[in-house]
């Protein structure tokens, strides 16, 4: 990935541009600049957009869905389906016994800083008092409300099994 791809594709949560807004600006730069690894992977991003639905009841009361207009889509939905795709892509890697991939890379850029384990730990240390929990494990829903998806649930978990 060359230097300028870095800067000219991207997206994290200080940017005051919507996520979708930045993808779409990203397709039309990578389509100029005729850079297939980045409009590939930012096709296959809005490919996953049908799976975006909103739960409705019909007039019949039966119960459906319909899917998200580009308004309702929310950032987080979108880094979701990313998060999916990269969870996807690093189980293809394992299994091709591969570091990463263009397309990998790509998709991360679009990911928020995930928060590390000194974050979390820190978060934890000055806003859960485990007394109010029957066990430490039950202070996850707690911790990962804060965090949402910029945290790890299996690098939470891990942290509050080797609390003392």
């Amino acid at each position: 990935m060359s230097a300028t791809q870095k800067e000219t594709y991207g997206w994290n949560p200080e940017m005051k541009m919507p996520l979708l807004e930045k993808l779409k600006a990203d397709l039309k730069q990578s389509m100029l600049q005729k850079d297939a690894a980045a409009r590939s992977a930012i096709r296959q991003i809005m490919a996953e957009f049908p799976k975006l639905t909103v739960p409705i009841t019909l007039e019949s009361g039966k119960k459906s869905t319909r899917l998200k207009t580009a308004e309702e889509i929310t950032n987080d939905d979108i880094v979701g389906i990313i998060q999916g795709l990269t969870k996807s892509e690093r189980m293809v890697l394992e299994a091709k016994q591969e570091e990463s991939s263009e397309y990998l890379r790509t998709l991360q850029l679009y990911l928020p800083r995930m928060a590390g384990r000194e974050e979390i730990t820190a978060w934890i240390t000055d806003n859960i008092d485990f007394a109010e929990y029957k066990n430490k494990m039950q202070a996850m829903g707690s911790i990962m409300k804060h965090f949402g998806r910029q945290a790890d649930g299996k690098m939470v978990s891990e942290i509050l099994k080797q609390w003392e």
